[in-house]
């Protein structure tokens, strides 16, 4: 009878404000859940009715723009391409991968320091710099990367719940708690109570049961279906490779890449002994195919021999080049002549790395190798080369791998600069926006990151979604809708309070896995306000079980951006997901729960 009255109450008594509210939030649901829209579009969409019926004032609705924690969110996606660009990422985490024996092990060298960066980044960037990074591995490890990615995501996942720093769902969710109730800032480490077991407990059960549940798809072949390519490095004289051996510099058994020969004062060494000594300006010759050498490019101590300074100044600023595949058309000056002679740098403003021939390496030196028509091309340019180059007739295909050499002369500046950001943050010396937006800041003036790979990195689909699900939220609670809702889930949940914690997780989880998770945590956040209200129970465990529920994300590829983005790189099927992940789901929501209530309740 009670649940009865309440479902009459909430018919009666929202109004047609309310109606309207409720018939944009679900149609929204539906619209994410069952079409291709894209996220940005249906919000937006929406955000414009509500200013248009008069439902919100144009002032409240757009307050989402101006909101902290979407600020905050922005600047970080600065401050990660300025890690992503300098190869401070790679420092941090490819160190502590080596050549694990078993694939258990791999997982733990992979997903530790992964949660761990992300506890302190924003997770969407270093999934999309750990992607191919990981291929590479896994390559060279002979594993499946079906085996790996979607732990690189959940380990992301978890990490990013340590911090209000490593997910934009803790940002914004703190930045509307703070506009709707007009509390203090959350502190950087309000989950860390929770999270952190929640996190060592869902680690250990991916390590552990993983393995066996994860199918095992993609090429392990070292060698299979692949172009081999030419490539030559010179060992930086200054660098920290000089005196080291091939082994020791983690230049052995690389997988789809291999160390044919190396140059040394005209000198040509063949069959390379692992324990052979590398010596400063040693030219290396490598053969693989296009993305192994795009990884090994990023290895700190190596930089293309061809050009050199001259080069760099020719190019501009390093954050600004990218890796390109080119295939010489017959039409091409170039064709008969080699690339020294040709100055192929000085005509067409790129250099070549390495050449590739019916599928195959060419012998030889890389600047006295003669162009033929078919050769392809891995060359090292300035974006406009790309649009330049697909109007003229020198190139039949253009293929922007949108790879970017990393700086590592920068990249201890980068790490400092994150380092200070977390720091002032945690101490309490600037309120996290401030940290935020200086760390961005400095991460362009000190030339970690270009001001154009700055603008880029600004994902403004993901920012116009959350500033338009904020307006959501602000209708459900200016309505009364949310009161009401609340008042129909007490009446369901009795007063218990670990019941009204566990009906309001199953509520965000659901949600999240239909739409994206900002929109669901901020659909919801009013309503667990207004639920704890209701219930006369302290605020918190409510907060907490939003950010939890919208961030643990596991069963769909819909639900979080980082399962998205492994999907392809995995090889998997929208059911592997529901396969491992719902388990995951299930385990995580309980220990959260259990979790929260310790602490708080």
């Amino acid at each position: 009878m009670e649940i009865t009255g309440s479902l009459i109450t909430l018919a009666t008594g929202a109004g047609w404000e309310g109606w309207l509210t409720a018939t944009l939030s679900i149609g929204s649901l539906l619209i994410l859940a069952l079409t291709r829209l894209p996220p940005h579009s249906v919000m937006f969409f929406a955000l414009t009715l509500l200013v248009v019926t008069g439902v919100l004032p144009t002032d409240m609705a757009l307050a989402g723009f101006s909101n902290s924690g979407l600020i905050t969110v922005a600047a970080l996606f600065i401050v990660a391409a300025g890690m992503r660009d300098t190869g401070a990422i790679d420092l941090l985490i490819h160190r502590l991968l080596g050549r694990p024996a078993t694939l258990r092990r791999a997982l733990v060298r992979m997903c530790v320091p992964v949660s761990l960066c992300s506890a302190f980044m924003n997770n969407t960037p270093i999934v999309a710099t750990m992607v191919p990074g990981i291929a590479a591995w896994a390559r060279r490890l002979q594993v499946a990367p079906s085996k790996l990615m979607i732990p690189l995501s959940y380990a992301s996942i978890l990490g990013g719940t340590l911090t209000l720093l490593g997910t934009s769902t803790n940002l914004v969710v703190s930045g509307q708690y703070v506009s709707l109730t007009g509390a203090d800032q959350l502190p950087l480490l309000f989950l860390l109570p929770v999270s952190l077991p929640v996190a060592i407990l869902g680690l250990a059960v991916m390590i552990w049961l993983f393995p066996r549940w994860l199918p095992e798809r993609g090429s392990t072949q070292a060698f299979g279906d692949m172009r081999e390519f030419t490539m030559e490095v010179r060992v930086a004289p200054t660098g920290p490779l000089v005196g080291k051996s091939i082994a020791a510099a983690g230049l052995r058994n690389l997988g789809r890449v291999y160390l044919a020969e190396i140059e040394r004062d005209g000198a040509i060494i063949s069959a390379v002994p692992s324990e052979e000594t590398l010596h400063s300006g040693d030219i290396l010759v490598f053969a693989g195919d296009t993305h192994a050498l795009a990884d090994l490019l990023r290895t700190e101590g190596l930089q293309p021999t061809e050009g050199g300074d001259a080069a760099g100044r020719m190019l501009g600023r390093r954050g600004e080049r990218r890796l390109v595949e080119a295939v010489v058309s017959p039409a091409c000056a170039a064709i008969g002549a080699t690339i020294r002679d040709f100055r192929f740098r000085d005509r067409y403003g790129a250099v070549v790395l390495a050449v590739a021939r019916h599928g195959a390496r060419v012998a030889g030196n890389l600047g006295g190798i003669r162009l033929q028509a078919g050769d392809c091309l891995l060359l090292e340019a300035r974006p406009a080369f790309v649009t330049r180059q697909r109007f003229g007739r020198d190139f039949l295909l253009i293929n922007d791998l949108e790879t970017l050499s990393p700086n590592h002369d920068r990249a201890w500046v980068a790490m400092t600069i994150l380092a200070a950001m977390v720091a002032a943050a945690l101490v309490g010396i600037v309120p996290m926006l401030a940290a935020a937006l200086s760390a961005a800041l400095m991460m362009v003036v000190t030339g970690c990151c270009s001001l154009e790979q700055a603008e880029k990195s600004l994902d403004l689909e993901v920012l116009v979604t959350i500033a338009c699900a904020f307006a959501l939220g602000a209708a459900l609670e200016e309505t009364g809708l949310a009161t009401l809702v609340a008042q129909v889930i007490v009446a369901t949940g009795g007063e218990d309070p670990w019941i009204l914690l566990a009906v309001a997780y199953a509520a965000v989880s659901l949600l999240t896995e239909l739409i994206t998770n900002n929109a669901a945590a901020l659909l919801m956040l009013p309503i667990v306000l207004s639920l704890s209200t209701t219930a006369q129970l302290p605020v918190e465990p409510f907060i907490a079980t939003v950010m939890m529920g919208a961030s643990a994300s596991f069963a769909t590829p819909l639900g979080y951006q980082t399962n998205l983005m492994v999907m392809g790189p995995g090889g998997y099927r929208f059911v592997d997901f529901i396969r491992v992940g719902l388990p995951m789901n299930l385990f995580v929501g309980v220990c959260t729960v259990l979790c929260i209530g310790v602490v708080w309740l």
